[in-house]
């Protein structure tokens, strides 16, 4: 009955505010015009009318909002609209951190709800315009690839195993690569934008490394360009930088723990700072299942393949908050992989991920993971680059091995035991956001932004009018 009661004032005066509607939806205050009336409606407080329109659906209050000041206060101002996103599929706190931090584009520049630059409204149908583009994340171990409006990756692959050796040469390697890419997902290339993760690699500041970084970025550019695709967003260093976003932070320390090394990289506003040192140690997720796999061997444990192995270490293997105390403990558990049975482990399966802390115990001769992260807390201390230093007080773990259970809590408590007080002050690890597929996630924010494929893409003319890519 009120709904009836808000078409009929409002279709009533559709025609005399024919002339003072707008096709586009601005930033508008909280409470109609003195001047403006809103009928039948003007007794009701503006918390009631606001709940009315909520039981509208968006395409209607477009309408609403066209048809008079009064109601265009009120269907388009930002808290309808905010409403109306948080009923979407996305959570509301990732559409807000990717709208306010990352619509701009690089170099990245936080808009504030409040200021008078974002209208939800306008992001609302922006967004609803963005038809996708496919995200492949070729990580250093696996590659991840799908559209970005499923809430998962499509499908999974081996990067290079799969894909040609390393002795082929890299365009043709390359061209394989996204070749089986869009054959598995079934679309053409040249019918939408890709978003890709450049992965890491050549992490050094020196003119070597950057010439490094932009040859692969140049040939992924030119073999994606020659299958016709229209737009792409190469991200850098990806893994670290888009992980971050997906913890809906863009500034951080990131410990990657990839295929065959752990990186820790400091990243300010998106950009990791190379400068300050970006540290590496030397062994990675291969390394922890080869440990599991001896010891499996030395209890006379048998398996098929390294494949068993790891899915043992997904799905048994935790971290230890306190190792000596957990080796007193019964920690025996039990496992079921098709074919094969039954597996039990016990105290394997926190002696692995120890290896990160104590490498030693692999007879490995590198830096403990806790070591190499409150390095690099120090030198970004020492680098003073902002007057604020909690920009670097936020560790976010990524990686399929940094999904181990217990791994933030046992590295959050190293650093607040081996570092100064005046740095561990504030000190908080995050456990890798959205699991394996956090780079896919963060990616996704990117690909569906209301400004998308814009500041964030670069067009095949755009490429080709270009003879260098600056970093």
């Amino acid at each position: 009955m009120i709904l009836r009661k808000v078409w009929g004032s409002v279709w009533s005066r559709s025609s005399s505010g024919k002339d003072s509607s707008s096709q586009s939806a601005i930033q508008v205050p909280l409470s109609p015009p003195a001047s403006s009336s809103l009928g039948a409606f003007d007794h009701l407080p503006m918390d009631i009318l606001i709940q009315i329109l909520m039981l509208v659906e968006p395409r209607d209050a477009v309408k609403l909002s066209l048809t008079c000041k009064a109601w265009r206060c009120l269907a388009g101002g930002n808290r309808l609209w905010i409403f109306y996103l948080q009923c979407s599929q996305e959570s509301w706190d990732s559409i807000f951190f990717a709208e306010t931090s990352l619509r701009s584009g690089y170099p990245l520049r936080m808009l504030s709800s409040q200021s008078g630059e974002l209208s939800f409204m306008r992001i609302y149908g922006q967004r609803a315009q963005v038809h996708g583009s496919i995200i492949i994340d070729g990580g250093s171990g696996y590659c991840k690839f799908g559209w970005s409006k499923y809430a998962s990756p499509s499908g999974r692959s081996a990067t290079f195993l799969e894909f040609g050796n390393i002795e082929t040469p890299i365009y043709a390697r390359l061209q394989q690569f996204f070749a089986t890419i869009f054959t598995r997902m079934q679309v053409k290339p040249s019918m939408q934008p890709i978003v890709v993760s450049l992965p890491l690699c050549h992490f050094d500041d020196t003119e070597s490394a950057k010439a490094s970084r932009r040859q692969l970025k140049t040939a992924i550019l030119n073999v994606l360009f020659d299958m016709n695709v229209p737009a792409v967003c190469a991200v850098n260093q990806a893994s670290a930088v888009l992980a971050l976003y997906a913890a809906r932070r863009t500034s951080g320390i990131v410990v990657n723990i990839g295929f065959q090394v752990i990186t820790i990289l400091p990243i300010l506003h998106g950009k990791v700072m190379r400068q300050i040192g970006v540290e590496i140690i030397g062994f990675g997720a291969l390394k922890l299942t080869g440990f599991l796999k001896e010891k499996m061997q030395e209890n006379n444990i048998t398996f098929q393949s390294l494949y068993t192995v790891r899915t043992l270490k997904e799905n048994l293997c935790y971290v230890a908050l306190d190792y000596k105390a957990e080796l007193s403990r019964d920690t025996q558990a039990s496992m079921k992989i098709a074919g094969e049975g039954w597996f039990t482990l016990s105290k394997e399966r926190f002696q692995t991920g120890e290896i990160l802390f104590q490498p030693r115990l692999a007879g490995l001769r590198a830096m403990s993971l806790h070591q190499a992260v409150a390095l690099c807390m120090d030198h970004c201390d020492a680098a003073g680059v902002t007057g604020d230093d909690s920009w670097f007080k936020t560790v976010v773990l990524a990686g399929g091995s940094a999904c181990l259970p217990g791994l933030a809590e046992r590295l959050e408590k190293e650093l607040h035991d081996h570092l100064p007080s005046y740095i561990c002050n504030g000190v908080r690890v995050i456990p890798p956001p959205c699991g394996v597929d956090s780079a896919w996630h963060g990616a996704k924010l990117i690909s569906n932004l209301s400004t998308f494929p814009g500041p964030w893409c670069i067009t095949r003319k755009q490429f080709r009018r270009k003879s260098r890519l600056m970093w």
